[in-house]
């Protein structure tokens, strides 16, 4: 759906008196924006699902009064930042979300399902990232996040499948190999998890 069409479609709603409708288009079109902008601004996911059915009310509530002196995605922005300045300022950060948009189901359903999506997107973009950051670790180290953690392999049989020259046959041998690779594996997690804050995946 282009922009153009979508401000036409909702003001022709707004003109009709037809509030909800008009609401529910400028969600739908730009509400996945919105809420990708929120987490951007405030930096937490959580944080920004709840200004997100912060926004959406106010925007609701606002769609009777909206004038049209400028573009309905301004403005949608424009009550996003003010929620989000609001929920930074506020002394309870953690409020019922959506208390006025429950009376409404479709507008409510509306937000829901553009929350999840978005948090679909979110793990997929994540998970896409992480996979990066593990492209980017030695060979070695990816090797042994493999086998670990895709392949399952328990630290016994990891001790023997990347076993230098011939497989360890001694138990004992064996158990301290597979020390050695467990310690080894929370080193390589934690330089993980030090790229991954870096890139603001955590």
């Amino acid at each position: 759906m282009e922009a153009e069409p979508a401000e036409a479609e909702a003001r022709a709603a707004w003109q009709r008196g037809d509030h909800d409708r008009a609401t529910q288009l400028a969600l739908t079109r730009y509400g996945a924006e919105i809420l990708a902008f929120l987490s951007a601004r405030l930096r937490n996911h959580g944080d920004a699902d709840d200004v997100f059915g912060s926004f959406a009310e106010k925007l609701w509530h606002g769609m009777p009064g909206f004038r049209w002196r400028s573009s309905l995605r301004s403005w949608c922005y424009l009550i996003a930042r003010n929620a989000a300045n609001d929920y930074v300022t506020a002394a309870h950060r953690r409020r019922e979300r959506n208390l006025t948009l429950d009376k409404h189901a479709a507008l409510s359903q509306l937000v829901e399902r553009l929350r999840t999506e978005t948090a679909a997107y979110r793990r997929t973009e994540v998970k896409d990232r992480m996979q990066e950051l593990r492209e980017s670790l030695p060979p070695d180290d990816q090797m042994i996040l493999i086998l670990r953690i895709d392949r399952e392999l328990s630290w016994r049989e990891l001790a023997v499948a990347l076993a230098d020259g011939e497989a360890p046959t001694e138990d004992a041998e064996i158990s301290r190999e597979a020390a050695k690779l467990r310690k080894r594996f929370e080193r390589i997690k934690g330089k993980l998890r030090e790229l991954a804050e870096q890139d603001g995946l955590l």
